[in-house]
């Protein structure tokens, strides 16, 4: 399967997937117990806004940190009641436009430091684009068949990747990110490796388009962490 990206409505193309020649036959029919979870994404567009951090540089840890503070803290007179959704480096997703103007805003966000010092941060935000799950669904269920288009940029606007961050946003703030997978701190058990190490176990997720759904694939895995 080969992914691509989308601008607003219907301007680029998705993903381009193979049809199915056709069913089979012969044999009898099996039940399969798979590790994929249908998702329901509803038909709406979703906006995305470019985040950038000065300073820059920091862990996405750390980023989630200056964007959490930053809603909490601009909930009057800019989020309100949105709960916007967030990468960790430069895609913010929100179900409702913000009110900023067209060339974006600019805010100072604080966070408490080591030894009472605060860290100031400057966040810039800005409008780039509609993502459309409508264009997603009809491509989903073979309505549409665009081509597949490469594009190498910082930030997505696939509507995979949109949907993609919306599920991992939680769990990216209640646990231990480590690249595609999520752990927590050992509670109750010990498995030390020795050195340091020990063993945390967690799992892996990860975002599929599949015939006529998305899917959404959870395996457990284990992390030697120190």
């Amino acid at each position: 399967m080969e992914i691509g990206t989308t601008g607003a409505v219907g301007a680029q193309s998705l993903f381009s997937m193979p049809r199915r020649p056709g069913y089979g036959t012969m044999g009898k029919p099996i039940k399969l117990l798979a590790n994929c979870f249908q998702v329901e994404i509803p038909k709406m567009d979703v906006y995305l806004y470019e985040v950038d951090i000065k300073p820059d540089k920091c862990p996405r840890r750390v980023n989630r940190e200056v964007v959490d503070s930053m809603v909490q803290h601009f909930k009057v007179t800019i989020f309100g009641d949105r709960r916007p959704v967030y990468d960790g480096k430069k895609s913010l997703y929100t179900a409702n436009p913000l009110p900023v103007a067209p060339t974006g805003v600019d805010l100072d966000v604080t966070l408490p430091g080591e030894g009472g010092k605060d860290r100031p941060f400057k966040v810039s935000i800005k409008f780039v684009s509609l993502v459309s799950w409508h264009m997603l669904h009809e491509v989903l269920t073979g309505r549409s068949m665009p081509e597949p288009l490469e594009l190498d940029k910082p930030i997505s606007t696939n509507p995979v990747h949109a949907v993609d961050v919306v599920l991992r946003n939680l769990p990216s703030m209640k646990y231990t990110p480590v690249g595609r997978s999520f752990f927590s701190a050992p509670e109750g058990y010990d498995h030390p490796l020795g050195g340091g190490r020990e063993v945390w176990f967690g799992f892996h997720q990860s975002v599929r388009p599949a015939m006529w759904k998305m899917m959404l694939n959870i395996d457990d895995c284990v992390w030697q962490g120190c």
